[in-house]
């Protein structure tokens, strides 16, 4: 992968970031759900790749969080964040497996939540 490979990745998940957002307003939470857990992951595994020259082949955006941290040697202030935001973070992990494969609703509130911690990730791996 090259530098040029992870720009388009940061540009897909800021994409996956603005169509979540358009379909949270439109009420189809589920795929909104499943838009913010795609940001949240191709937006880590850009960091990754900027800070390692690599990422592993995960969905788990806990993983990718501590990786990010590893490299970076900020394992502490990431174990504090994810503390901090364990069930939002889980409920995004789970959107990923939920939205595609089992027939299930999500609730407005539930999928806000999930913006807020998207952005909120997004944010702490910038200053990390």
């Amino acid at each position: 992968m090259s530098v040029e490979d992870a720009e388009i990745l940061k540009e897909r998940a800021l994409k996956f970031l603005k169509n979540a957002e358009r379909l949270l307003d439109d009420g189809v939470y589920d795929l909104a759900a499943f838009n913010l857990q795609q940001f949240v992951e191709l937006y880590l595994k850009y960091k990754l790749f900027l800070i390692a020259g690599e990422y592993p082949k995960t969905h788990s955006l806990k993983r990718l969080i501590k990786e990010i941290g590893k490299f970076l040697r900020k394992e502490q202030e990431v174990r504090e964040f994810l503390e901090e935001n364990i069930d939002r973070i889980a409920n995004l992990e789970n959107a990923y497996i939920t939205a595609r494969y089992i027939p299930t609703e999500f609730e407005r509130k539930e999928v806000e939540n999930m913006l807020e911690v998207a952005k909120k990730i997004r944010e702490f791996v910038d200053r990390l």
